[in-house]
């Protein structure tokens, strides 16, 4: 295995905002298909498509209620297996999202194992009797118990995220081998890999109230790595909120008996007031440096990284990191400078390569995620007032990144000929894609120079990591150096003016996002968000 992924860049595709081809109003497969052509010029390697699978849509796709079919509303079998032939051909790996920690109420395993309590898969999932109250006191990620009770047996169900997501039993050997089944059959239509939501559940003990990191996770994962994907040279990426370095140490072993990487979400709650996510707070950037440079020392030659700094669960990154108003274009272009330098795996969400933007929708009725609604509800209930819970979802909201792509300035930017099923961001008449592609300077431009960069310089893979002034307030700068190369990377994180004290000479400028240096012999002065890449090799 030469672990390709290392120098490759993945672009994430949520398929129902990304491009619609059929009038429906929501993306398809063929819509994909189609802008296979400026993937290509952007310079990705690999696609990670968001769930296709057959599904009622309560979460979007990620209640799956046949793990071997595709949901009309994306296409067919026959679309799928175009999309994985036509990709390659354009020099695109395709990984599929694998969501093994629930199904769909509407999967034939749980429909089974509601309408007869002898059933073998009702062993697939997790029940408990009713003694008179919830088994105990765990709760839902999307708000509220975790626990619904079945009436007809008078057991509960879990659901660590929504009602008509009932959790799978890890505990079930027949179970696991029949994830292990599809897995290999998706593996054999020519997939790349697969990126694993949310997999550091799959060990949950319910009981103990263990969610995250149970005592059986590692042996799950290797033995589905002995059972699936073992004998494949391809990428696989665990989403793990609760994985720390030494965790993440075991799941991306070097010796790949676990996954390639993970994903990790340290950096990402640093905004989080008290671990809630609906109350942010302004970032903290030492505490913001001190959490990347731990993960990159880490895992160094001990594991590998995923870098992201957005996705579909996530606010748009230049509205979360930068500043999405008066300096939208030199933000976004900082803030993929500075992740595309640090040593790891990443990952492009769509839109973020043309600096798409948080969106703020006049009413409720204009959201569709599960997890708004839900907030909305029990917070409003508690007292919390209208306006601010609107506030919190113009923050932090899911559909966020879930508004339709913008391709153009024409109706719903080019996305769809019909009624998008979510509102597109009024913004896409100046924010699209055929603007970036019109302008040199453009941020989409930015990113396919990143992404040519890790293919060239071998220190983006390799390199180590350390910091240059560490303690600067407003600066987040470090080199990366192997034998044989030395690589700068510079980032003012701020809207105010500073400067940087640091010997470039001989250094060859690779990336930036201001006209002109501006310098005073070793005195770097660096303007609102200014961003600079300088690489040399080694004498």
């Amino acid at each position: 295995m030469n672990n390709w992924w290392k120098k490759a860049c993945v672009y994430q595709i949520y398929p129902t905002s990304f491009n619609d081809t059929t009038g429906s109003g929501t993306g398809d497969l063929q819509g994909i298909i189609e802008k296979l052509s400026y993937l290509e010029n952007l310079g990705i390697n690999v696609i990670w498509l968001s769930p296709v699978y057959q599904s009622p849509m309560a979460d979007n796709g990620y209640d799956i209620s046949d793990y071997y079919s595709i949901n009309p509303m994306f296409g067919s079998m026959d679309d799928m297996e175009q999309l994985i032939s036509e990709a390659n051909n354009h020099g695109i790996k395709i990984i599929m999202d694998l969501v093994v920690n629930h199904t769909s109420d509407q999967h034939p395993w749980f429909k089974s194992a509601l309408s007869d309590p002898n059933s073998p898969y009702r062993d697939y999932y997790v029940w408990r009797d009713n003694a008179g109250q919830l088994p105990n006191d765990l709760g839902s990620i999307f708000g509220g118990p975790a626990w619904t009770l079945e009436e007809k047996s008078d057991q509960y169900y879990l659901h660590l995220f929504a009602k008509e997501q009932p959790d799978l039993n890890w505990d079930n050997e027949n179970m696991r081998r029949d994830i292990y089944k599809m897995m290999n059959w998706w593996l054999e239509k020519g997939i790349a890999g697969f990126r694993m939501d949310v997999i550091d559940l799959v060990g949950k003990v319910p009981d103990d109230k263990i969610t995250e990191n149970g005592p059986k996770l590692h042996e799950y994962l290797k033995e589905m790595n002995q059972a699936t994907y073992k004998g494949h040279d391809v990428l696989t990426v665990g989403e793990c909120w609760g994985a720390d370095i030494d965790s993440a140490q075991l799941f991306s072993n070097p010796d790949g008996s676990e996954l390639s990487m993970v994903f990790q979400f340290h950096h990402i709650k640093l905004r989080w007031q008290d671990g809630n996510k609906w109350t942010t707070i302004p970032l903290d950037l030492k505490e913001f440096k001190s959490v990347i440079g731990s993960w990159q020392n880490g895992l160094h030659q001990k594991g590998w990284n995923s870098l992201f700094l957005g996705n579909h669960d996530l606010p748009r990154s230049v509205s979360y990191w930068g500043n999405d108003t008066t300096y939208r274009v030199e933000s976004a272009k900082m803030l993929a400078t500075l992740l595309h330098g640090l040593q790891g795996t990443p990952f492009i969400y769509q839109g973020e390569e043309i600096g798409m933007t948080n969106v703020q929708f006049p009413t409720l009725e204009d959201y569709r995620d599960i997890e708004t609604m839900n907030y909305y509800d029990i917070n409003t209930e508690s007292g919390l007032s209208h306006e601010d819970a609107l506030q919190s979802i113009y923050k932090i909201g899911r559909d966020n990144a879930r508004t339709p792509m913008q391709w153009n300035n024409d109706s719903n930017a080019g996305f769809t000929n019909s009624n998008p099923w979510i509102n597109v961001n009024p913004n896409y008449k100046t924010i699209n894609v055929q603007d970036a592609l019109s302008h040199s300077d453009s941020i989409f431009y930015h990113y396919k120079n990143l992404v040519k960069l890790r293919k060239t310089y071998t220190v983006l893979t390799d390199g180590n990591f350390e910091f240059i002034n560490e303690n600067h307030n407003q600066i987040f700068a470090y080199k990366r150096c192997n034998t044989d190369e030395l690589l700068y990377c510079i980032n003012n994180f701020s809207d105010a003016d500073t400067q940087i004290t640091l010997n470039i000479d001989g250094m060859v400028l690779c990336s930036h996002n201001y006209d002109a240096l501006n310098t005073e012999g070793d005195i770097i002065k660096l303007r609102p968000y200014e961003s600079i890449m300088l690489h040399t090799c080694n004498s």
